[in-house]
């Protein structure tokens, strides 16, 4: 850790990629704002990552995400999986996308095992195999190897080393990775955003090929996609017994993009059209939301404004506080606190949400103090 450059603080956690405190970037100017893209931009090079969203006049626009990228012929997206070739947008669809996947046994460590029909037998028997967690099943894990943001603190950022040019998978194979004992298909990443055609196509063919029986449909995302994609997800999570769960870094715009390289507006207006969706079927509950705990970044003061935030749009929404620890270009930052994390969950408290909880525990024992 370094000490604020413009304010001189020493007393902050001051990650070194930024250099640069909390207070002082959400005071910041657009001048600085642009010094700050400008880390993004750097970091991004060195994957083969355009520096932003690219607005190429003339371009194909793709209509994904919040980012809306003009791409030129030849050239790649902000995500780095949609291309224009010939004119032609690519990548993310049914016919091959960037992905992997893996059978985690359930339950499993998830954002909302605490809350869901895998962890604690919510909804049973409409929803839920067992009472309590689902032993014996599984999760199919379906990781998306690409972004539409660029977390400086990504905690699985190793899928930028090359995966978006190797051959993709296509939805029908991702659908037959279902078997008997799977209980749940969950799709996270990077972020399933840029290639939700084919997260959405896989869906819906993974249920048909197994109907009559418990198949839920869940999703871990930043948020950022088009409204339109948006209800498709939610109408999957629905009907199936799933959930989706959103990713809201930061509440504040200019701390979000210092940290994430993009804004949260997006990600604000789907949380709150998602949140009116939740009376079609209120328990098991279909959204769900986190923030990963990053010192001297994300504290008490963030969190409570994300959670009024949530609050006013429906104070029974879980919210899961989750533990930071150093990865990607923020490892001289310390993992979070025991104290920082009881902080966040008074403050969150204080909001006014009912269901608020502390994940990643094992984390915060390694936190020291801080």
């Amino acid at each position: 850790m370094s000490e604020c450059w413009k304010c001189g603080r020493a007393d902050a956690k001051v990650a070194r990629v930024l250099s640069l405190c909390a207070d002082c970037i959400r005071d910041a100017d657009d001048d600085l704002m642009g010094e700050i893209d400008g880390v993004h931009a750097r970091e991004r090079a060195r994957f083969g990552l355009p520096p932003g969203p690219p607005r190429e006049p003339g371009g194909r626009l793709c209509r994904f995400c919040r980012n809306r990228c003009r791409i030129a012929d030849g050239g790649a997206g902000y995500c780095g999986v949609r291309v224009n070739r010939g004119g032609k947008l690519s990548g993310g669809m049914p016919d091959g996308a960037a992905v992997s996947w893996y059978h985690d046994p359930l339950p499993t460590n998830c954002v909302a095992d605490w809350v869901c029909p895998a962890g604690t037998g919510a909804g049973y028997p409409r929803w839920a195999y067992r009472r309590g967690p689902e032993r014996g099943y599984t999760n199919l894990a379906v990781f998306y190897e690409a972004c539409t943001f660029d977390c400086l603190f990504c905690q699985n950022w190793h899928y930028r080393r090359g995966r978006q040019d190797a051959p993709g998978r296509t939805s029908g194979e991702l659908a037959n990775a279902v078997l008997s004992h799977t209980a749940c298909i969950c799709f996270f990443g990077g972020d399933p955003t840029c290639q939700l055609p084919h997260a959405l196509a896989a869906a819906r063919l993974a249920r048909r090929n197994n109907p009559e029986r418990i198949l839920r449909v869940c999703w871990e995302t930043n948020g950022s996609m088009a409204p339109s994609l948006l209800k498709q997800m939610m109408n999957l999570s629905l009907q199936s017994g799933g959930c989706v769960k959103f990713d809201l870094k930061a509440l504040d715009g200019k701390l979000h993009r210092a940290l994430c390289g993009v804004d949260n507006a997006r990600t604000l207006e789907n949380f709150a059209a998602a949140a009116q969706r939740i009376p079609e079927r209120p328990d098991p509950p279909p959204l769900v939301a986190s923030t990963l705990l990053v010192p001297g970044y994300v504290e008490a003061a963030e969190v409570k404004a994300i959670a009024s935030f949530i609050a006013e749009l429906d104070s029974n929404i879980p919210y899961a506080l989750l533990g930071f620890h150093g990865d990607f270009l923020m490892t001289d930052l310390p993992a979070t606190s025991r104290a920082q994390a009881e902080s966040c969950l008074q403050a969150a408290g204080s909001a006014g949400l009912k269901r608020v909880r502390i994940g990643n525990v094992h984390i915060l024992d390694s936190g020291g103090a801080n």
